[in-house]
């Protein structure tokens, strides 16, 4: 799991005025409220530095949260204000917890968790058709995973899977080939288009759209899946009706858990009347996923890109893995953030520094939870994880071929198999 990114945790219209909302995202407890006088949206860390109570559980008054324990108040930069306990004394310069950068935007509220300048942080991706209520008529749902987002996340580009998971709903088990693909990426996204041959439409699709030809014979439609890191997806697909837009937010509750929140846009049946339906069917395709990726194994994807084998209708998720090497190299994963007890205590809890920690720096030691105290206790209880062994993908160039549009994207390919050399070094970081 990684820091430093625009996390989408919530629907806008989820989160009332008046009641605080925990939510859980990188195995970190948050809470959201929305501010008295702008109705703007506060995120930080669910824990009263005091004793360690819910501050989810609390109330709002003016733009701060209460602590339903002892009534600490917390300003929205996340410093107490006020102890009800000692009314006249001077607050304790470490009476302060993380809070978090948040925007509200294509009906998702959006936190930031990480402690990067606003310069340098991966941007939200463009989701304006989200915006576009003349064009597209939305619905929204959440499904709730025991699956690791990555695996979620590699299903959801993966269009090789459709005709035998999905056969009937949006994939054709008569024509399961894929062709070939256009590629354009970025670092922050990567994005395939390609036609392919959809099934007979059921339903009221089908009153409308018989489309009586064999499978083998119906016309090929346009279809792109893009990932965006770390754990969003987009799916587009032209359907002879009008276009269908699914966008995908993965929230990694913790390594084993995802929740996801979709948004599904369509051009056609733009009535009220068809939005159970449009939801139906997204929920029958996660169903669908979810007793397949449920069972993968391993659980989390594999740190080495050799130890799993692919093809080059896998070249979209190769490209994620490499790029989410990358960062795991670069130190973002979230695993040195883990807050540890003293003496027979465990592991208390996951708190991402915010970017106050590091633009004040003069508040460096004022911070009651830093995971460097932690490193030290575990460090002397000896359970300090080994060095691991980091796997750099080096290509050969008397084996590259220029003449393929692909081989650029995910390094070279013989036959249908990507083959790759390895080298090795040494690298402290945890896999994310």
């Amino acid at each position: 799991m990684f820091k430093n990114f625009w996390y989408a945790v919530e629907f806008s219209t989820d989160l009332e005025v008046g009641k605080p909302k925990k939510v859980k995202i990188l195995g970190q407890q948050l809470v959201l409220y929305r501010k008295n006088s702008d109705h703007s949206v506060v995120a930080m860390s669910d824990l009263c530095v005091h004793r360690g109570a819910a501050l989810s559980g609390g109330t709002i008054k003016d733009d701060c949260i209460v602590c339903p324990y002892h009534g600490w108040e917390y300003d929205p930069d996340g410093v107490v204000q006020k102890i009800p306990a000692q009314p006249d004394k001077g607050i304790p310069r470490k009476a302060r917890i993380d809070s978090y950068p948040t925007q509200e935007k294509y009906m998702f509220i959006w936190v930031y968790m990480g402690d990067l300048p606003e310069e340098e942080r991966p941007p939200i991706p463009d989701w304006s058709d989200i915006d576009d209520t003349e064009t597209y008529r939305a619905v929204t749902g959440s499904f709730l995973w025991k699956s690791n987002y990555e695996r979620i996340l590699e299903n959801g580009i993966d269009v090789a899977h459709t005709p035998f998971v999905h056969g009937g709903v949006f994939g054709n088990p008569e024509k399961p080939e894929v062709p070939d693909f256009v590629m354009e990426d970025s670092d922050w996204h990567c994005k395939i288009s390609i036609e392919l041959n959809p099934p007979r439409s059921k339903g009221i699709w089908g009153m409308i759209n018989p489309n009586r030809q064999k499978l083998t014979e119906r016309p090929p439609v346009p279809v792109s899946t893009t990932w965006f890191m770390p754990n969003m997806i987009l799916l587009d697909v032209g359907t002879p009706m009008g276009a269908m837009k699914i966008f995908d937010v993965n929230i990694p509750i913790d390594e084993e858990t995802t929740l996801v929140k979709f948004v599904a846009l369509r051009s056609f049946f733009k009535g009220k009347w068809a939005d159970r339906d449009a939801r139906r069917r997204v929920f029958k395709v996660l169903y669908e996923d979810q007793a397949i990726v449920d069972h993968v194994r391993p659980e989390l994807l594999p740190f080495d890109l050799s130890a799993e084998l692919h093809i080059k209708s896998d070249q979209n998720a190769v490209k994620y893995r490499r790029r989410r090497q990358e960062l795991i190299e670069a130190g973002w994963g979230v695993e040195g953030n883990t807050i540890v007890g003293e003496g027979g205590a465990r592991v208390e809890a996951r708190v991402i520094p915010s970017p106050t920690r590091k633009a004040v720096p003069e508040l460096a030691s004022a911070w009651n939870f830093k995971e460097v105290r932690s490193r030290e206790i575990l460090d002397a209880r000896g359970e300090a994880s080994p060095p691991r062994v980091e796997h750099r993908l080096v290509l050969h160039d008397d084996l590259h071929d220029d003449s393929a549009p692909e081989a650029d994207a995910i390094g070279d390919i013989a036959g249908d198999e990507i083959t790759t050399t390895y080298v090795t070094t040494s690298n402290k970081e945890d896999n994310a």
